[in-house]
């Protein structure tokens, strides 16, 4: 299936993509460029600007490598070390974020270049007569364009409370798209209730429309495991269950029979519920990003003790080091892990593990069974690494260690501190260096954009 990759990308071709900032806008046509009216005349044209915008969104600026290496390293208070010369994540790192720090504002860019991609989709569908066909390509879209706000509101946003109305600001909601720049606005952020409920929306609509199975691209289940996470963030916890509930009984999509076969992979794994794909003739800016941080030179990282080290305290967590093959999931005197040792392997997005742990934490939170006993869930999930077996009583506090033993290092420790109201060394789930700062280059062309609290006016 990894030749579907290769398809041209007509989106990067057919059409200018205008953003949220744009500062240039020229009036020269390249003479291989072809007007929006005509890249947007047919559905071949279509569906070859969607697979642009899996494209884009696969970029080393966001799912490509940095979104979850910043979330790493936001929530680090000790178990990393960050070993690279780059400033940018050494901010991150640090807490000490600025305005202009080019990780965060290429971020912010690359989310609006889906979006607006997106956009442009979704405006043309018309031109599909067959509407299985169209029902598909919205559907695909719809979940790129849910997961990028969904991640702009984490990233940008403080944590979803339930208990208030989530008037904190999050980042503008564009759903017209900007062809030329006569379309180009200039929005306020919107506010974090809106943007989950737009990602719910959309969500939705891509579970309803999508196939049970669709290759390497979104399908149903996609759509309703990444519905899972965002419900699971809420602490909507009955909606994340049978989200998750869902997925695992009706997906086909089962764990691995050993840890390790999740992770290095040319292909997807019978675990992947979506992967970004990911080979050797990728262009620079789309290469497997987690692997250039997360892994030493002699497996295509930056350096020779890999950019990010796991330092001793990590290792705490595992309560049968012994047995355990996640607690030795790792090389290199084991300070480096093995999770993104293949520098060409896909990068697993959504796995089955992460929606057994999400059943399981709302099964106990809730007192239900649904689908599996929390207890046996969580052992079942130990099992396949040869853990022991916990004992009963199981505790909040096993399903949420279990949870850090199993994705440690894909992107979803600053998230989880967030949900659980924890701390990052000395500062609070909520503290305001633990949310990014807007870009100061989209402030400068949108004087709308407020600034975060703490990163000045």
């Amino acid at each position: 299936m990894k030749n579907l990759k290769y398809i041209i990308k007509l989106s990067y071709i057919l059409i200018a993509i205008f953003i949220l900032g744009c500062e240039d806008n020229l009036e020269l046509e390249p003479e291989q460029s072809l007007s929006p009216e005509i890249a947007t005349s047919s559905p071949a044209n279509i569906q070859n600007i969607l697979i642009g915008i899996y494209n884009e969104a696969g970029q080393i600026a966001s799912y490509g490598g940095r979104i979850n290496l910043a979330s790493e390293l936001l929530a680090n208070s000790g178990n990393l070390s960050w070993n690279g010369t780059f400033e940018q994540p050494a901010q991150l790192d640090e807490k000490q974020l600025v305005p202009d720090n080019t990780f965060v504002r290429d971020y912010w860019l690359n989310a609006y270049e889906v979006n607006n991609q997106a956009n442009i989709v979704i405006s043309s569908l018309d031109v599909f007569d067959d509407q299985t066909e169209r029902d598909r390509v919205e559907g695909e879209t719809k979940f790129l364009r849910a997961m990028v706000y969904f991640d702009l509101a984490r990233l940008f946003g403080q944590q979803y409370d339930p208990a208030t109305t989530n008037s904190q600001l999050a980042a503008p909601i564009v759903l017209d798209p900007v062809i030329n720049s006569s379309d180009i606005t200039s929005p306020t952020r919107d506010s974090v209730e809106d943007v989950y409920a737009r990602v719910i929306s959309d969500l939705t609509d891509a579970y309803n429309l999508l196939p049970a199975s669709n290759g390497i691209f979104a399908d149903r289940y996609a759509a309703q495991a990444l519905l899972a996470r965002v419900y699971l963030q809420q602490r909507n916890y009955a909606a994340a269950r049978d989200a998750a509930n869902d997925v695992l009984q009706n997906s086909g999509h089962v764990l691995t029979t050993t840890y390790a076969a999740a992770f290095n992979n040319d292909g997807d794994s019978s675990e992947d519920i979506f992967a970004w794909q990911k080979t050797s003739q990728e262009a620079a800016n789309s290469v497997n990003n987690m692997n250039t941080f997360w892994a030493t030179r002699d497996f295509g990282g930056r350096s020779p003790t890999a950019d990010v080290s796991i330092n001793v305290s990590f290792f705490a967590i595992f309560d049968d080091p012994t047995n355990d093959v996640r607690s030795q999931f790792f090389y290199n005197g084991n300070s480096v892990t093995t999770k993104w040792q293949s520098q060409f392997a896909n990068i697993p997005f959504i796995r089955v593990a992460e929606m057994h742990l999400i059943r399981a934490e709302a099964n106990f939170r809730l007192g239900t069974t649904i689908g599996l006993d929390p207890l046996a869930e969580i052992n079942a999930l130990r099992g396949r690494s040869s853990a022991t077996a916990l004992p009963s009583p199981l505790t909040l506090q096993n399903v949420v260690d279990e949870r850090i033993r199993e994705l440690s290092f894909e992107g979803f420790a600053l998230h989880d501190i967030k949900r659980l109201e924890g701390t990052v060394g000395t500062l609070n789930f909520d503290d305001n260096f633990l949310v990014m700062p807007v870009p100061q280059r989209e402030r400068d062309a949108n004087p709308n954009l407020d600034q975060n609290p703490g990163y000045g006016n």
